[in-house]
């Protein structure tokens, strides 16, 4: 979790090797200035971790929404787990509150249905300069963020 004390790009420990998995990244095309930020991220994270980059599958859809579809597609295609990286920023209306909502839900669904880390790598903020901060700013990289926790997911898994 991010605030003003902890950097998101602090984790305890070295990563865990990835040289054997296979890592999806889906990347909401939508406030593409930020969801360039948060891919980079993710890449650097997988990259430290020795994931090769044969072994990274970049799915780019036009919007958040369509993060959980575009995730279930890569784990069909067999990845490990997916990184979905997306960017929402608060507007005048409720459409945030849908967007937010049902892309949470679908992530979190797919996960359980398939048994693979589907990461939530999507930043819901109330304004660019947060988006900004949370995309290799002040924050860190939500996006270097998600590729640990892909990484420490899949380590973990039992199965």
């Amino acid at each position: 979790m991010s605030n003003a004390n902890k950097n998101l790009n602090e984790y305890d420990g070295i990563l865990p090797d990835g040289s054997r998995y296979s890592i999806g990244i889906a990347l909401s095309e939508w406030n593409h200035e930020i969801t360039t930020l948060l891919l980079k991220g993710a890449m650097e994270a997988l990259e430290s971790a020795k994931v090769p980059e044969a072994q990274i599958h970049l799915m780019k859809v036009p919007g958040t929404y369509e993060l959980p579809l575009a995730a279930k597609w890569l784990t069909n295609s067999g990845c490990d787990s997916v990184i979905c990286l997306g960017c929402v920023i608060q507007g005048e209306t409720r459409h945030f509150d849908f967007i937010c909502q049902a892309t949470a839900q679908g992530i979190m669904n797919l996960g359980l249905e398939t048994s693979k880390p589907i990461i939530f790598g999507i930043l819901t903020t109330d304004n660019l300069q947060q988006a900004y901060d949370r995309a290799g700013g002040k924050y860190g990289n939500k996006g270097f963020e998600a590729g640990v926790t892909a990484l420490k997911m899949l380590q973990n898994n039992p199965l």
